[in-house]
């Protein structure tokens, strides 16, 4: 049995070997090693609490500062509505005396005739503002598409007169929007589209609070609620009509400008604002309407839409609205509409069937690009970047080619006057006046020869003789030989006609006709008199 070593006792020490020195090395290193990742991985997370932390701690403080904002304008509103109604009493007292004064001017007038100005238009609107007779209002502005830019200028003063414009207006347009409740529809008269649209726009300035502008609108809960209907029914209406895709650009401008006119926009039909706005961005107040939509954050994806949908021209007006022009530079995509434009004339030249009528649309499509796109530079200020002399020059080749192919083209003077002669010597037979044109010539079934027509000898069912002084026709000399004349199975029968030598009238030298062979008489065409 081994004894056991005494703790105190010197035992001899063994050596470490050099493997465990490196072992140990080893573990010390990977041990650093994981400390350091260890600390700088708590350093990040450190880094990353501090830095949520500050911006949690801007947040709040952004959203004290909103929260004070919010309730120092609803406190403001608050204050304001007692002044708002005061302001809107006054309005209404001071332009009462005018509306009695207008009442009677137009009373004995009728007010669906014309107007000499402006102020006699002015009045006519607001005898039917004063009397809230919508459907008149609405009669008469429809009539009036002519006087647009005057109506845009004097509606909202006609609109200011009535008891509850915001009433008024969607009584005025609920003939046509949101559904078309007319029975009788004219092709000219369809589209009243440009009307509901020059109402609702120019509502706007007068239900907008005099004190504190656009951020509160004039508009009773009641009308309120019924716009939102309104607003409901016409989306419900989108399947019936055919789908987005299938609807007209004027529903979708009144229903646009509907939305943004009496504030009843929705932040959960957006998708549905955007496809509308795109598929009708051709209108010139889409950029304006779009953005009163919400959809600000989402023009940069729109514009590059309309560039995908080659509307190039469509999207240079959006990039301005919302100020991105450095990142959609207009230039361009003005040059790319062009070259796109230019593309789209020569496939409608490379038509065969109908090669006029082609070479006339290519250059009226290439016309109205050239013209837009000038527009374009001049509404902008593009001069210095795109100089549109090249382009006016362009312009005016094309608008010279069009104006000398609608030139008729020159006829020599003998072949104009023997032209001439025959249609203007003919005469009636029973009246001698002079006779209208032979209706043989549009006849798909009448013979045309290449040599000169020979006068037409035409009679009437009477068979009655002609005056003496009309001369008698010789036979032709004979081209034909021994073929026999074609023969027109709608002309009278040479049997029921007297001979051509009963007429007592001395010979005129005319001369030779497109022969027949045989030296008879050509049959005679279609009579005029049936």
């Amino acid at each position: 049995m081994g004894s056991i070593p005494d703790p105190g006792e010197l035992t001899e020490l063994t050596p470490p070997s050099f493997d465990e020195f490196q072992r140990q090395t080893s573990l010390m290193t990977s041990c650093t090693l994981l400390w350091k990742e260890l600390s700088d991985h708590f350093t990040s997370l450190e880094q990353n609490l501090l830095k949520k932390s500050e911006a949690l701690r801007n947040k709040i403080q952004s959203l004290d500062q909103e929260t004070k904002v919010s309730l120092s304008e609803l406190e403001q509103r608050e204050v304001t509505i007692e002044g708002s109604v005061k302001i809107a009493l006054g309005k209404l007292g001071e332009n009462k005396d005018a509306a009695l004064i207008a009442l009677r001017k137009v009373s004995g007038e009728d007010e669906n005739g014309e107007v000499d100005d402006g102020e006699g238009l002015l009045l006519v609107l607001k005898s039917f503002c004063v009397k809230m007779d919508a459907l008149g209002f609405w009669r008469f502005v429809t009539g009036k598409k002519k006087e647009l830019e005057s109506l845009r200028a004097q509606m909202p003063l006609a609109l200011a007169e009535c008891l509850d414009p915001a009433r008024f207006v969607l009584e005025s347009i609920s003939e046509v929007f949101p559904v078309d409740k007319r029975v009788e529809k004219s092709e000219r008269g369809n589209d009243l589209g440009w009307a509901c649209v020059l109402v609702l726009e120019s509502l706007i300035p007068v239900v907008v609070d005099p004190v504190i502008g656009k951020s509160r609108l004039l508009v009773t809960p009641t009308v309120k609620a019924r716009a939102k209907r309104i607003a409901e029914t016409w989306k419900a209406s989108l399947e019936e009509r055919g789908g987005i895709e299938n609807v007209k650009t004027p529903d979708v401008h009144t229903f646009l400008q509907h939305l943004v006119t009496f504030g009843i926009v929705k932040k959960e039909d957006v998708n549905l604002y955007r496809k509308l706005v795109v598929g009708s961005a051709w209108r010139k107040q889409m950029p304006k309407l779009a953005v009163s939509l919400g959809l600000g954050d989402k023009m940069p994806d729109m514009i590059e839409e309309l560039i995908s949908r080659g509307q190039q021209l469509d999207a240079v007006h959006f990039t301005y609205e919302v100020g991105l022009v450095d990142k959609f530079p207009p230039v361009p995509l003005l040059k790319a509409y062009l070259k796109d434009a230019r593309k789209a004339a020569a496939s409608i030249m490379d038509d065969p069937n109908n090669p006029g009528r082609a070479a006339q649309l290519a250059g009226r499509k290439e016309q109205s690009a050239l013209r837009a796109v000038i527009k374009c530079i001049e509404e902008y200020k593009l001069e210095d970047q795109f100089p549109p002399e090249h382009l006016k020059k362009r312009l005016e080749q094309l608008e010279k080619a069009k104006t000398e192919k609608r030139k008729p083209a020159a006829v020599p003077a003998n072949k104009r006057t023997a032209a001439v002669l025959p249609a203007n010597k003919r005469t009636r037979a029973n009246s001698g006046g002079p006779m209208p044109p032979a209706k043989a010539g549009r006849l798909t079934n009448a013979y045309v020869s290449s040599f000169p027509a020979p006068p037409t000898i035409v009679r009437s069912p009477s068979h009655a003789q002609y005056p003496a002084g009309i001369p008698a026709y010789h036979s032709p000399p004979p081209m034909y030989g021994s073929r026999s004349p074609p023969t027109n199975p709608y002309a009278y029968s040479p049997e029921a006609a007297p001979p051509l030598g009963s007429y007592p009238v001395a010979p005129m030298n005319y001369p030779a006709y497109g022969g027949y062979g045989n030296g008879i008489a050509p049959a005679y065409q279609q009579a005029y008199y049936r």
